[in-house]
């Protein structure tokens, strides 16, 4: 789960993370009270969408050309930025075409910016351990930073039994350049930054660009803090501040049906149950020249409620032309995946070419459910004379 920018400072703040003073406003009006609250002379109005690049962006219907976020040096252009950035779209690199509809905006006081640094944790898979990330060249995307200058990046593995440690703080210090009060200011920071990922089950939390003012002290100008959804549950507090606007109404829809969905860009939809079942189908699809619409686990223990709210989710998808449904029952009975297909066919008006490939407990129920039904339904033997079937059905009714 992802939280806004002004979400995330807020945050931090609590665990002693120096961030610009700032609020939140959906209004002109609003933004024209926090900056009077403020006071000048300078204010930076952000817009806030759960994307990156807000700043590279361009608004849709703006003939103005101008970003996301902009600095603006008096009450007036504080409300006409923020006129020009409330319900309209921002489309950046994150966002992809369709961009997102800004529906607040964060004004925050200016500050001198002497540089621009990048510092980030999050779980490195490959050494199962929190991970520090920083480099130099803050205010850039790191994946830019990785593929053209890769030595201006640094790492650090944090050992979970001892915990960050000022070793830790003073070795990302010295690789960011910082020197003198700016060290125990980075060390300070560094621990605040862990705290917070480790007691609040973040998944990530990146500062680009944290900045060193001309003051010599350090800033986080920018925050980016992302959960783990499995842990939410401790945080209620946390998970308070979900914004659903900014998801996926698919995934949101498939959230409240206890169902694992995540949409792709292909045009066969897939129903498995198993998260290594459902890789494999997609990666089956995609051999046989097909392309996947979509993941969607629907779990070992699904209902058929469950099973029709699937099939349902995955129509909603306008680019889906067929779907293949892969069950291996063992804990999942093939019977109660065959009553939920035919049940969610016969409620939708199934209009696609369906191919079903059951296996395991209680399959030839399964199957007899399924040829009684009357519906067109395609029984597959195995995986591949599946995939090869849902991949011929659709490309014969383009």
């Amino acid at each position: 789960m992802n939280i806004h920018e002004y979400q995330a400072k807020s945050l931090l703040k609590e665990y002693g993370v120096p961030v610009p003073r700032g609020g939140v406003a959906f209004t002109p009006e609003e933004a024209l009270s926090v900056a009077g609250e403020l006071g000048g002379p300078v204010w930076v109005v952000k817009s806030q969408i759960h994307a990156g690049g807000r700043g590279a962006g361009r608004f849709r219907d703006d003939p103005s050309g101008k970003g996301g976020v902009r600095v603006v040096r008096s009450l007036e252009a504080v409300g006409e930025a923020a006129s020009a950035m409330l319900g309209r779209v921002l489309v950046t690199k994150q966002t992809g075409p369709a961009g997102k509809e800004v529906k607040r905006v964060y004004i925050e006081e200016g500050c001198a910016i002497a540089r621009e640094l990048y510092l980030s944790l999050l779980v490195d898979r490959g050494t199962s351990r929190v991970t520090v990330i920083a480099s130099t060249e803050g205010g850039m995307e790191i994946e830019e930073v990785a593929r053209r200058t890769p030595e201006k990046i640094v790492t650090v593995a944090i050992d979970p039994v001892t915990g960050l440690s000022g070793y830790h703080g003073r070795k990302v210090a010295f690789a960011l350049g910082l020197s003198g009060k700016q060290v125990g200011a980075a060390v300070k920071l560094l621990g605040g930054l862990y705290r917070a990922f480790t007691e609040l089950d973040a998944a990530i939390v990146e500062i680009n660009p944290l900045v060193v003012t001309e003051a010599g002290e350090l800033l986080a100008l920018d925050a980016k803090l992302g959960f783990d959804d499995n842990a939410l549950f401790r945080h209620p507090s946390i998970e308070a501040l979900r914004d659903e606007s900014e998801e996926d109404p698919k995934e949101l829809e498939a959230g409240r049906h206890e169902l694992n969905y995540i949409a792709l860009d292909g045009n066969i939809g897939c129903m498995v149950n198993g998260a290594g079942l459902a890789m494999a189908t997609m990666d089956i699809i995609k051999l046989y020249g097909g392309s996947p619409a979509n993941f969607l686990d629907v779990g070992g223990g699904a209902t058929r409620e469950r099973v029709t709210a699937a099939f349902k989710l995955i129509l909603s998808d306008a680019n889906v032309e067929g779907i293949l449904v892969n069950i291996f029952g063992g804990i999942m009975r093939c019977d109660v995946i065959a009553e939920g297909v035919v049940a969610a066919a016969r409620e939708v008006s199934l209009h696609v070419p369906l191919v079903v490939r059951l296996e395991g407990t209680n399959v030839e129920l399964g199957k007899k459910i399924l040829s009684e039904s009357g519906l067109p339904i395609l029984s597959a033997d195995d995986l591949a004379d599946a995939a090869e079937k849902i991949v011929k059905a659709v490309k014969e009714a383009a």
